[in-house]
């Protein structure tokens, strides 16, 4: 164990418990993860913690900085908010709110994190949210359930834009566009959807074929000339990356199966999208489900986060520091196809 712990690289630590959510805070400098043993007999805590990255060193704290308790209540998702207004946890039956707290510390102060006073009625007894993101400028929050219910808020009012009682079956992922206008949802069975957030009506149906299922969405950071990404996995015969072309067009795809069927399992590969070229490969990232990934502001570093307990912070390779130019695509074997495997076997919900 000691010689594990020896040869374990700077920029990734484990914290004792199956991580299921991870994010950058504003900073830049601290990240917040999110996971527990749920709500059995196991003994593993569900907790919030925070932890600090420092870019020189490529350096992830051994420890966390701060830790908070969240009982019985798993923190299963969460969305951070762009300007500082603390997180939001996805609970098994309910939404909470955390905000951020100043401690004094002997080496000055650091970054802490607290039970915010603020009750949220319109997240009180939503279910199981499996999707949670703000826009860009943290105006407005959109939430996917499991129950296939889709909720779009303007924030901090709680003032209801859009409102699908059967968007999807369950709702998998959400995603804004960068300016906003437009919220892209997709789940299991049926197409996935592409929103005006203004009209608060679907624009875009996004259709698949018969054995794919659709996993992941993701806008890219291009105002001017956007472009969507989602991941379609043909689970039983093979597996396979889609890129839709556009988000006002019919969707064009392109198969990459050959680059993951090799790729060995729970590899993370960084992939720039302009010329399809492999930037970073880091193998053997995680030796559990990969559970959360996340670019931080400037695109320089990705955080993962794993079932296995492990975080990762990876820094990119030539990224342009903008963070604007280049939008950067993440493989990952895991969370893919293990991920898919998982949820149809009722492991994660």
């Amino acid at each position: 164990m000691r010689r594990e712990r020896e040869r374990e690289p700077a920029n990734c630590k484990k914290y004792g418990i199956p991580l299921y959510g991870a994010s950058w805070i504003s900073d830049d400098n601290y990240l917040v993860f999110a996971g527990g043993g749920g709500e059995g007999r196991s003994g593993i805590p569900n907790v919030l913690l925070l932890a600090r990255f420092d870019f020189e060193s490529n350096c992830l704290n051994d420890q966390p900085v701060a830790k908070l308790g969240t009982g019985s209540d798993l923190p299963y998702r969460m969305a951070v908010h762009p300007g500082g207004d603390g997180v939001i946890c996805s609970l098994p039956k309910s939404c909470r709110c955390f905000e951020w707290d100043t401690v004094k510390s002997t080496d000055g102060k650091k970054l802490g994190l607290k039970p915010s006073d603020k009750v949220i009625d319109e997240l009180e007894d939503v279910g199981q949210q499996l999707a949670l993101i703000f826009n860009n400028d943290g105006s407005v929050l959109a939430l996917g359930g499991e129950d296939g219910k889709l909720r779009v808020f303007k924030w901090p009012s709680m003032e209801i834009i859009l409102d699908v009682s059967n968007a999807h079956a369950s709702v998998k992922d959400l995603d804004f566009s960068p300016d906003g206008k437009f919220l892209v949802s997709v789940g299991s069975g049926g197409p996935g959807r592409v929103w005006d957030v203004t009209s608060s009506k679907a624009v875009a149906s996004l259709s698949k074929e018969q054995d794919e299922v659709f996993g992941f969405c993701r806008f890219s950071h291009s105002e001017k000339n956007p472009v969507l990404y989602i991941t379609a996995m043909r689970v039983e015969v093979d597996s396979s990356l889609n890129i839709s072309k556009s988000v006002t067009t019919a969707c064009e795809s392109m198969s990459l199966s050959p680059v993951l069927k090799k790729r060995p399992k729970g590899d993370v590969l960084i992939i720039t999208s302009a010329n399809m070229h492999v930037q970073n490969v880091v193998r053997k990232a995680h030796l559990g489900l990969v559970t959360a990934l996340m670019f931080s502001q400037d695109s320089r570093a990705l955080v993962s986060a794993s079932l296995d307990s492990s975080a990762r912070v990876t820094m990119i390779k030539d990224a342009r520091r903008n963070g604007l130019s280049l939008w950067i695509i993440v493989l990952v074997i895991l969370l893919a196809i293990a991920g898919y495997y998982v949820k149809t076997k009722g492991i994660l919900h």
